[in-house]
C-alpha cells in the first residue's frame, strides 16, 4: 500500500539517487512530542516509546525492501526516543532495531535482528512472510522461548511507510440520533466479493464499499450505520499460514493507524476515504469494529514484529510471578496493558485518527471489559473508559462495547457507563429460545421486547444502549441457524472442536439443506420472526450482512478463517422476497416511534391513565408468566409518558406472538371510539397489505402478527403501512 499524498522521494531523484542520499542520511535531534513518523515538508521527525530499550536504531529500506541505512536515534526523552532526519519524504519505507537485554524470564525480550514496525505507523509496505526468522528465539530449540534468534527479520516483514499529513474527513459525518440508528454489520472484503454489479476490480475492496449499487442497498434496507469487522492492518496467525488458510475477521491487529493493504484496490487506502465520504453522503455512518484488548504477536510463543520488541514489558501485561507469560485474557495469547499511560496514549491516538482522517463515525470495542481491567478487575472507571467519555474529538460518536472477555468475572453486560451502548447477547439467546418453543421462553422474551430494561435501566442509560442482535460475524448466520442443530466447522481444520456451543438453532426438522417443501417454508417463516422479532423491539437493531437475502456458510459458525466463498455474500442466490420483508420490517420501524422509544416501559400510566405497555394471552387475559409452555402472548405498547419529540403523538401496536404448532385466536383490545385495528404485518403472510381486523382474529401457528390503529375512516389496505 502506498503513502497517501506527499512527494515520493523516488520521483524526485530515481532509483540509484535514492540509495544513495539514504545512504548518506543524517540525523538530527528532533523532537518527542508527536509519536510517529511526521513529514514537515524538508524532512521527518521520528518517535517511538521504549522507556527500557538501551539503543534504538532507525533502519531506512529502499524501494525493493532493501536496508540501505542504520541511524542511532540520537535522543530519549521520558521514554520517548526521537530524532529528525532532512530530506526524507513521503513513501520512504522504514523500521526499527531495539537493543536491550534479552532476558525473556524477566519479561526483556530485546532482539536487533528483528524489524520492528511503528506503532504509530499510518500505512505498511509489504505482508507478513511466515519464517523462522520473524521469531525472537531460535524455532526448534529445546530451551524454547528463552533461546535468542540471530538470524535478521527483515526479509518477511512489513516496512512502516512515512505519509504526508493526513486530509481532513472529506464530508460532515451524518449524525443519527440512536433511536434512529440501525446497524448493518458487514465484513469488508465479504460483503462484495462476490457482488456483480461492483465491477471486478473493485469487488471486496475498500472502494466497493462506496459503489453506487451497495449505498443503494443499504438505503433502501434502510441502514443508517455500517459497521465493518476489523480493517486496522493485521497479520495472519502462524498455525492458520500453516495450514494453507489466513485471519478472514481480522481480529489480530498489528498497527493501530493503519489501514489494512490487503483490501487496497485502484486507489489504495484513499479508497477507504472514498468510499466513508460517499456513505456519508447518503446518511448513513461508519463504525469500525476495533482491537485493543491484544495484538498480533500472540504469545510467548509468538513473532516478534513490534510492541514485542520495542519494550514488551511496557506495552503488554506479564503474569506477576512468572513474566515471562502473558496475561491472556483475551485467548489470543496477550494482553494489552491500557492502565500504562503511553499504551494508553496509542489506542487514544489511533482513535482520534480514524475519526479526524477517515471520517469514522464510531467504534465497537472487541472484549471491551479487558480494555477496562487494570488491577485485574473490571472498573467501569477504568482509565481507558474515562479517557473516551472526556476526549472532545470522540465525545460526538457512537461508542459499543462488546461486555465480555475469557478473564475472571468477565461478563458485564450492562455495566458499562453511559454513553455507551452494548452488544446484548441475551436478546440473541432468548428470541431464539422462545421461536424454537423452549420451556420458560416467554418471560425471557417479554424482558428482550421492552429493551431488556432489568439490565440498561441505571445511571440514566437509555433503551438504545442495548444493541439487540440475532446472528454476528461469530456464529451461525440466520440460514443456518433454523437449517443446522450443529456447526460444521470441519474446513476450519480443528476437528469442528471450535466455535459456538450454545447456538440455541433448530433445523427444522431436517438437517442441512432440504428439498421438502414443508420444512423449507417453514424455515422461511422462522427467519421471519426472528427478523420482525428484531425489528419490533426496543434497543438498537443490529443485522448481520446478508441476513437480509439468506446467505449461508453451509453450518459453519466459526468462519474466522475462511477467505473464500463459504464466508463470503452469495449474492447470487439472494432471496429476493426476503429482502423484500426485510425492507418492509425497516420501513415499518421508522414509521412508528412507539418502537424506537427514548425512555424504557414500565407499564406506567400515561395522561390519559392507559399504561404505556401491556401484556396480555391472546384471549385477551394475563399471561401465566409461570407456565413453562407459554408460548403465545401479546404486547400492546404505546409511548412512554414525555417521550420527546412524540409525546403527544397516538401511535400504537398490538404485536401477537405465536410459537405453538396449531393457530391460535387473538381477542383485540377494544379501541378508542374514532379508531380500529389493521392487520399490518403477518409472518404466515409476509406479502399480505394493511387489512381491517374483526375484535377476534387468527394468528397462524409459529407465527407473528402485529395491528395498528387507524382512524375508523381510513381506506382498508392503506391505513397502518406508512
Amino acid at each position: 500500500m502506498g503513502a497517501s499524498g506527499g512527494t515520493d522521494i523516488r520521483e524526485r531523484t530515481g532509483a540509484h539517487a535514492e540509495i544513495e542520499a539514504l545512504r548518506g542520511a543524517t540525523m538530527l535531534a528532533g523532537a518527542p512530542e508527536r509519536l510517529g513518523a511526521r513529514w514537515d515538508g524538508l524532512g521527518v521527525n521520528f518517535a517511538v516509546f521504549s522507556e527500557a530499550a538501551e539503543r534504538l536504531e532507525l533502519c531506512l529500506f529502499d524501494d525493493e525492501g532493501r536496508e540501505v541505512r542504520r541511524l542511532d536515534m540520537p535522543e530519549v526523552s521520558g521514554g520517548v526516543w526521537h530524532g529528525y532526519v532532512p530530506g526524507l519524504a513521503p513513501g520512504q519505507r522504514y523500521g526499527y532495531r531495539a537493543h536491550g537485554p534479552y532476558d525473556p524470564a524477566r519479561g526483556l525480550r530485546f532482539n536487533p535482528n528483528k524489524l520492528l514496525l511503528d506503532p504509530y505507523a499510518r500505512a505498511l509496505s509489504g505482508q507478513l512472510v511466515l519464517d523462522d526468522a520473524i521469531f525472537g528465539y531460535t524455532c526448534g530449540d529445546p530451551a524454547g522461548d528463552l533461546s535468542f534468534d540471530p538470524r535478521d527479520s527483515a526479509p518477511f516483514v512489513p516496512k512502516s511507510l512515512v505519509c504526508a499529513p493526513p486530509m481532513p474527513a472529506q464530508t460532515a459525518r451524518p449524525v443519527i440520533a440512536w433511536p434512529d440508528t440501525l446497524i448493518y454489520e458487514a465484513h469488508v472484503k465479504g460483503l462484495t466479493r462476490q457482488w456483480q454489479e461492483v465491477e471486478a476490480p473493485l469487488r471486496g475492496t475498500y472502494e466497493a464499499l462506496g459503489h453506487p449499487a451497495v449505498v443503494d442497498h443499504l438505503v433502501k434496507l434502510g441502514v443508517t450505520a455500517v459497521e465493518l469487522l476489523p480493517l486496522q492492518a493485521f497479520v495472519d496467525e502462524p498455525f492458520l499460514t500453516r495450514r494453507g488458510l489466513s485471519n478472514y475477521w481480522g481480529y489480530n491487529t498489528i498497527a493501530f493507524f493503519a489501514p489494512e493493504p490487503r483490501y487496497c484496490g485502484p486507489a489504495g487506502a484513499e479508497g477507504l476515504r472514498q468510499a466513508i465520504a460517499r456513505l456519508h453522503e447518503a446518511g448513513i455512518e461508519v463504525l469500525l469494529d476495533v482491537v485493543y484488548n491484544h495484538t498480533g504477536e500472540g504469545n510467548q510463543f509468538g513473532p516478534t514484529l513490534c510492541f514485542r520488541g520495542l519494550d514488551n514489558a511496557a506495552y503488554y501485561r506479564l503474569q506477576t510471578r512468572r513474566p515471562r507469560a502473558y496475561l491472556d485474557y483475551s485467548g489470543c495469547g496477550n494482553t494489552l496493558d491500557l492502565a500504562h499511560p503511553f499504551v494508553l496514549r496509542l489506542a487514544m491516538d489511533s482513535l482520534r485518527h480514524w475519526v479526524e482522517a477517515y471520517g469514522v463515525d464510531g467504534f465497537r470495542f472487541d472484549l471491551a471489559p479487558l480494555l477496562a481491567r487494570e488491577s485485574g478487575d473490571f472498573d467501569a472507571g477504568s482509565a481507558f473508559l474515562d479517557a473516551l467519555r472526556q476526549d472532545p474529538v470522540l465525545a460526538g460518536v457512537k461508542l459499543i462495547a462488546e461486555p465480555w472477555d475469557l478473564g475472571p468475572a468477565g461478563y458485564r453486560l450492562g455495566a458499562f457507563p453511559p454513553p455507551f451502548a452494548e452488544w446484548n447477547d441475551r436478546f440473541r439467546d432468548d428470541v431464539r429460545r422462545f421461536w424454537r418453543g423452549d420451556a420458560q421462553a416467554a418471560p425471557d422474551l417479554a424482558a428482550r421486547l421492552l429493551g431488556s430494561a432489568e439490565i440498561f435501566d441505571r445511571a440514566g442509560r437509555r433503551p438504545w444502549a442495548g444493541v439487540n442482535l440475532l446472528t454476528a460475524h461469530d456464529g451461525f448466520t440466520l440460514a443456518d441457524l433454523v437449517a443446522y442443530t450443529q456447526p460444521r466447522n470441519e474446513a476450519n481444520g480443528e476437528d469442528n472442536r471450535d466455535g459456538h456451543k450454545s447456538n440455541h438453532s433448530d433445523n427444522c426438522g431436517v438437517e442441512g439443506p432440504s428439498d421438502d417443501p414443508a420444512v423449507r417454508e417453514r424455515r422461511a417463516r422462522r427467519r421471519r420472526n426472528l427478523l420482525a422479532t428484531l425489528f419490533l423491539s426496543q434497543g438498537t437493531p443490529m443485522l448481520l450482512a446478508g441476513d437480509e437475502i439468506g446467505n449461508a456458510q453451509g453450518g459453519n459458525n466459526n468462519a474466522y478463517c475462511q477467505d473464500n466463498p463459504l464466508a463470503w455474500l452469495d449474492w447470487p442466490a439472494a432471496d429476493l422476497a426476503l429482502l423484500a420483508f426485510v425492507r418492509r420490517l425497516a420501513a415499518f420501524r421508522r414509521a412508528h416511534p412507539v418502537l424506537r422509544q427514548g425512555r424504557f416501559l414500565h407499564a406506567r400510566a400515561r395522561i390519559d391513565g392507559r399504561p404505556d405497555a401491556v401484556w396480555q394471552d391472546l384471549a385477551g387475559g394475563t399471561p401465566r408468566w409461570d407456565d413453562p409452555d407459554l408460548k403465545s402472548l401479546a404486547l400492546h405498547v404505546r409511548l412512554a409518558a414525555g417521550t420527546p419529540p412524540y409525546a403527544e403523538s397516538d401511535d400504537e401496536l398490538l404485536i401477537a406472538f405465536n410459537a405453538e404448532g396449531a393457530e391460535r385466536s387473538l381477542t383485540l383490545p377494544a379501541p378508542p371510539e374514532d379508531r380500529t385495528w389493521q392487520r399490518v404485518l403477518d409472518t404466515a403472510r409476509p406479502e399480505a397489505p394493511a387489512e381491517p381486523a374483526t375484535p377476534s382474529v387468527t394468528v397462524a401457528a409459529e407465527s407473528l402478527a402485529v395491528f395498528a390503529l387507524a382512524p375508523v375512516r381510513a381506506e382498508a389496505g392503506t391505513a397502518g403501512s406508512r
